[in-house]
Formats: C-alpha cells, sequence, structure tokens
C-alpha cells in the first residue's frame, strides 16, 4: 500500500471523528466507545481488509462483519454511510430521532449491519456459527467479530471459544477492543479481564496483542490473518484508549453514556478542528 493512500485512511480517521462529534452533539450516541475502536473499523473498511459491495449488501462472497460492541453504533452507521450502504437521510434524520431508522443498537435490517446487538457477549457465538456454515459451503470469506473487553467476563463468550477451536475454524478473526473500561467503570474494579491472550491461547486460539491506533500496521496485521492456514482462529487482543482523540474524555469510565455540555461541546469541535 502506497503511503499516499495510507495517509488518505489516516487523514479518514480524523474526518470520521468530526463527524461521529457532529452526530452526537445533534442526536446522541456512544462517542467515547465509538471513537475506542474507531482506528479498527477504518482499518478494515478502507484499507483493503474486508471484501464487500456497498451496492450488494448481501454479496455471498462479502467478508463478514460483525459488531458485537453494538454501543459502537455511531461509528459503524457513520462508515456505512459514508461507503453509501444506504440514503444520507438516514443517519441525518433518521438516526435516534424522525423514524429511528438506526436506532442505539446495531441491526440486522439495516444494510451492511450483519448483527442486531443488544446483550453483550452474543457476537463471537454468531460468528462462530457463521464461520462454520461458510467452511461447509466451501466459501472463501473470512468472517471478522470486533468484541469489547467487557463482554469477555461473559459466560457464552467462552462457550464459542472452546466451539471455534473444536471446529477448527481458521476463518474466523476476532478482536478485542481493549480499553480496560465496561460500562461505568474500569474493568479491573469487577473483574478480571487479564491475560486474555493466554487465555484465549489455551483454549486453542491463536492469540496476539497489538495496538489499536496505528492504523499502517492494523491493515498489514489483518491482511496477514486472512491468509491463515494453519487449523486454529485468531484472536487479537487490541489496546486501545477510550475517546481516543479527544484527550478530556480519555480513559474516563463515566463517559460510555455521558453526554457533553454546552461547553464541552464548544471544546470538542475546537480540538477536532470543526470551528
Amino acid at each position: 500500500m502506497s503511503k499516499l493512500h495510507l495517509k488518505k485512511i489516516i487523514k479518514k480517521s480524523f474526518t470520521l471523528r468530526q463527524k461521529i462529534l457532529n452526530i452526537v452533539i445533534e442526536n446522541g450516541g456512544h462517542l467515547a466507545t465509538s471513537f475506542s475502536c474507531l482506528d479498527i473499523v477504518v482499518s478494515l473498511y478502507y484499507g483493503g481488509v474486508l471484501k464487500f459491495r456497498y451496492y450488494n449488501p448481501k454479496w455471498s462472497l462479502r467478508d463478514r462483519f460483525i459488531l458485537s460492541k453494538g454501543h459502537a453504533e455511531t461509528l459503524l452507521y457513520s462508515v456505512l454511510d459514508d461507503l453509501k450502504y444506504f440514503p444520507k437521510s438516514w443517519l441525518s434524520n433518521h438516526y435516534r430521532s424522525g423514524k429511528y431508522i438506526l436506532g442505539g443498537h446495531t441491526d440486522s435490517k439495516i444494510p451492511g449491519v450483519e448483527f442486531t446487538a443488544g446483550a453483550l457477549g452474543h457476537g463471537l457465538n454468531l460468528a462462530c456459527g457463521t464461520a462454520l456454515a461458510l467452511k461447509r459451503r466451501k466459501n472463501t470469506s473470512r468472517v471478522f467479530v470486533l468484541m469489547s473487553d467487557g463482554e469477555c467476563t461473559e459466560g457464552t463468550v467462552w462457550e464459542a471459544a472452546i466451539f471455534a477451536s473444536k471446529h477448527k475454524l481458521n476463518n474466523l478473526i476476532a478482536i478485542v477492543d481493549h480499553n480496560k473500561m465496561s460500562a461505568t467503570d474500569f474493568t479491573k474494579n469487577f473483574t478480571n479481564i487479564n491475560y486474555l491472550e493466554k487465555k484465549f491461547s489455551s483454549f486453542g486460539w491463536k492469540s496476539q496483542v497489538i495496538d489499536g491506533h496505528d492504523i499502517p500496521s492494523l491493515i498489514k496485521i489483518f491482511k496477514k490473518a486472512k491468509k491463515n492456514i494453519s487449523n486454529k482462529p485468531i484472536i487479537f487482543i487490541v489496546n486501545t484508549v477510550k475517546g481516543k482523540g479527544l484527550k478530556f474524555i480519555e480513559n474516563d469510565p463515566t463517559r460510555h453514556t455521558k453526554g457533553l455540555d454546552e461547553a464541552e461541546k464548544e471544546k470538542a469541535k475546537k480540538l477536532l478542528k470543526i470551528i
């Protein structure tokens, strides 16, 4: 990939932050959560990692991207809007308002959305079933699933981990947004998800810890993962910063649902060069 192309992708990550901020100011949404995993999603969609056709969302040879942490819906909707999966009016007029076509969690009725999210901890299960079905159909598409670290406390995640290993789902690539926070607190204060890399490895996965904000590196790593020739599923424990891009909300566990007051809105706009 050329340096010029990389510059455009990195610029895209910044313009999407601007876009998401404007959306959240107008209609609410999950700002800190979306900023946490934005560079991951940008790498997948704009870095030539995922195979997709915006004009044919159900294309059988597409790579499946499952957003298990459905509270990053503001980010996914912004990307799908940018890629022309649905009319511009949906995001501008019907996100958490109007006809509510785009709700506060993802819905599989929306073009480009594979998974209706609600209670956390189920995305990996769906990804496993999808990956197994693709293998049995001899479809070479890959399944990517983006999870939160908080949902890794759910028992269903580990049941899915056993299932994936048992069925040698080497077409499955899981990504954990490891910002070390859940909805209202740091994960260390209520559970123990330390050593996720070793835990998944012990379940028979290829596991690696990577930087979640180094876009050039993410693109290379994800492209390499698609060529997995082992008999193991792959998982990346991706170290991220919740709220990345706005210093005054970074690493603040209260910002999962807390909105911006008027002074903070102006401050955020200045930081992201909107005004």
